[in-house]
């Protein structure tokens, strides 16, 4: 039989979507023995009670003074030592919180743990000797014990009509044995120093008629674009380490100095980093750098910042700016541990236009691809379609997804979320289409078209 644990988490009375198919990938694995670990308040205990009655052997809820307001890093601490106490097969976790959206602590726990681990799985292939995953990267593998985090990609099962609710095991750190220098606000090696209702990215919105958006398309095409304002730090940090091409450029901005180091395997960068000692290293916020950068700042046991918008420096310290919250909100945070480390969301301008549905072409992905190859555009998506399975995660733009910059930015269907929003602020120009005229999209928006995607489709390819 072997042994898996699921790590999950509770927030606002539910469990983290991401850890819901976590569980439920563990479920599916023939002959498995299923167990969740949460560390969370005492709060959470109901919601776990119901995961009793889906067939997992044991819920155990990690839950002591000590571990609140842990960091990722703490966390993954805390987690590995209970880990150490089970010895599971395989460790489980969602790709990331809805909360956070951090996706450092499946890396980290399993560098602290020192095993494999392959990270957004899309497909569990086969278990043996050997996990065998589809992920975003390609075809993987890794030997056991390994951790996994996993993608979106089912529904959690409903319990079965004659199931009963069992027990829930909590745990303090008696228990634990966690060392309490390494947990909870004081243990944590980042701290927020402030927090602000994201604002940025709003615009002055133009209404027009469906029927003048292809006029105005070819317009914008051949129109300077707008820059977005590049926030500029009087003082500068000596010298930058910057892991790959793609974030020199948010570098230059803080520091006089940047030293490019192309982008390798956790370990390799972390000797580099012993040897060398930067002040502040800096890795893009894709998916090399989300699955590396944790990896790296367990093993140098320093603090990670994820999906920076902004930084800024007095010359000594770096402070990182990020979503919080889904985005509504933008969190200051330090590091304070060296080196400083963080995941910045970087976007190169191009002269490209992006075609991207949202929730109101759902069922209707057919056309809004053909709408995109008529006006010579790419094809990008929010969150919602992806979920729902009408486009690929590549296309996902926002929070969760990739920040773009195209000379055009066309959002058909979609209300304006923050998290979206938050990824489109450096295009020169946002066109949206939403019949509601009071969605939040056209705040973000240079010209706004009132009208369902069918009408718009219309009265743009049709007529």
């Amino acid at each position: 039989m072997i042994k898996i644990v699921v790590c999950a988490k509770v927030i606002a009375g539910e469990l983290n979507p991401f850890d819901e198919c976590a569980l439920e990938e563990a479920l599916r694995i023939p002959d498995a023995e299923v167990t969740v670990v949460s560390m969370c308040p005492p709060s959470a205990k109901d919601k776990l009670l119901s995961l009793t009655r889906l067939g997992v052997k044991r819920v155990i809820l990690l839950s002591d003074r000590v571990f609140a307001g842990s960091d990722t890093l703490a966390t993954s601490y805390i987690l590995s030592c209970q880990m150490k106490k089970m010895n599971p097969d395989l460790i489980f976790c969602g790709r990331q919180t809805v909360d956070g959206d951090t996706a450092q602590v499946g890396p980290c726990l399993a560098t602290l743990l020192g095993i494999p681990y392959l990270t957004n799985v899309m497909k569990i292939c086969g278990v043996g000797e050997k996990i065998e995953c589809e992920t975003r990267f390609g075809k993987e593998e890794a030997p056991l014990p390994a951790l996994l985090t996993i993608e979106r990609i089912n529904t959690l099962r409903f319990p079965s009509i004659r199931s009963r609710v069992g027990e829930i095991e909590i745990i303090g750190n008696d228990e634990v044995g966690a060392d309490v220098r390494r947990c909870g606000l004081s243990g944590s090696p980042t701290k927020v120093l402030a927090t602000f209702e994201n604002r940025s990215g709003k615009r002055k919105c133009s209404f027009i008629d469906a029927s003048e958006f292809c006029e105005l398309l070819e317009k914008l095409r051949n129109s300077p674009r707008h820059e977005a304002e590049v926030k500029k730090c009087e003082t500068k940090l000596p010298s930058v380490w910057a892991i790959g091409k793609e974030v020199v450029e948010k570098s230059e901005q803080i520091a006089e100095k940047v030293v490019l180091i192309e982008e390798r395997e956790p370990k390799k960068i972390a000797a580099l980093i012993r040897e060398g000692k930067p002040g502040v290293v800096l890795f893009p916020a894709d998916l090399y750098g989300r699955r590396t950068a944790p990896a790296v700042s367990a093993m140098l046991e320093t603090g990670l910042c994820a999906d920076c918008t902004a930084l800024e420096t007095d010359g000594e310290k770096l402070f990182m700016y990020r979503p919080a919250k889904s985005g509504n909100i933008i969190a200051k945070i330090e590091c304070r541990t060296l080196p400083q480390m963080a995941t910045v969301r970087c976007s190169e301008a191009s002269d490209n236009v992006i075609v991207a549905g949202g929730a109101g072409v759902i069922g209707q992905t057919d056309k809004l691809a053909k709408f995109a190859h008529c006006v010579g555009a790419e094809l990008g998506a929010s969150r919602v379609l992806v979920d729902r399975g009408g486009a690929e995660y590549s296309a996902q733009v926002g929070l969760t997804g990739k920040n773009v910059s195209p000379r055009v930015y066309v959002a058909i269907g979609i209300s304006g979320a923050v998290q979206h929003v938050c990824a489109i602020e450096n295009a020169g120009y946002v066109i949206a289409v939403n019949p509601d005229r009071n969605a939040p999209i056209f705040e973000y928006a240079d010209y706004g078209i009132v009208s369902t995607f069918e009408d718009f489709f219309e009265k743009t390819i049709l007529r």
